[in-house]
């Protein structure tokens, strides 16, 4: 357009075609490099956050296999000190009759096999049940219904999920249940653990102890709470 209308009014020369046309062949590579350092830069940025959103979203599976929901996404607001207490749960404890002794006589990988196999099984029955899973202790398994969100019938889902170990289990395994209150929060800095306390904590693991391998052992309190419907 520009030596076009300088040629329309006569103003068109050698020298201005020249000058003009170097100037504007400068004004072009200055595009062609501004253009290509926005992008790169563009670039650069859109595959950091795309690498950070993969990140953030590996960490989140990582922090929900550890924590429940409800208290992950209190940790990540940055909530403060996570305690609550909680007026009713049913916590149920289960480990492996047994088990010191088949410990010392079976091979670390078959040993470690098995017990992935029985908790893994443990842990699809807590998902269908919508029970909730606290941690592993060597054989011993801890689950809590009522925990971290009230549930109305949580006696009769650990009821449920009791039984539902009892039918699938290959192992003798002791349970023991009871009801009751319950603090509930998050201790630890690194490795941190989202944990019970309380006297039915404490005493629903007495009772898997001193519980009858593949017998479910629980307290007056809990059975009361259950009514007639087992």
């Amino acid at each position: 357009a520009w030596p076009a209308t300088l040629a329309i009014e006569g103003y068109l020369t050698a020298e201005r075609a020249l000058v003009g046309g170097v100037a504007l062949f400068q004004t072009y590579v200055i595009g062609l490099l501004a253009a290509y350092t926005i992008e790169r830069y563009a670039r650069r940025a859109f595959l950091s956050e795309r690498e950070a959103q993969i990140e953030r979203a590996r960490s989140e599976r990582l922090l929900l296999n550890i924590l429940p929901s409800p208290i992950a996404e209190r940790l990540k607001n940055r909530e403060g000190p996570i305690a609550d207490l909680h007026a009713e749960a049913s916590i149920l404890f289960a480990d492996i009759a047994g088990f010191t002794a088949m410990s010392v006589e079976m091979p670390p990988q078959e040993l470690v096999a098995m017990l992935n196999r029985l908790f893994s099984g443990f842990d699809q029955l807590v998902r269908e049940l919508g029970v909730e899973k606290i941690k592993t202790i060597g054989d011993a398994y801890m689950a809590v219904a009522g925990v971290p969100e009230p549930i109305d019938d949580h006696a009769g889902r650990i009821a449920e999920l009791a039984l539902s170990m009892r039918d699938t289990a290959t192992l003798p395994i002791r349970r023991g249940i009871d009801t009751g209150p319950v603090v509930a929060g998050v201790i630890g800095e690194s490795k941190f653990i989202y944990d019970l306390w309380g006297e039915a904590v404490t005493t629903a693991s007495r009772m898997e102890s001193h519980g009858i391998p593949s017998a479910i052992h629980v307290t007056e309190r809990f059975r009361d709470r259950l009514s007639d419907r087992y």
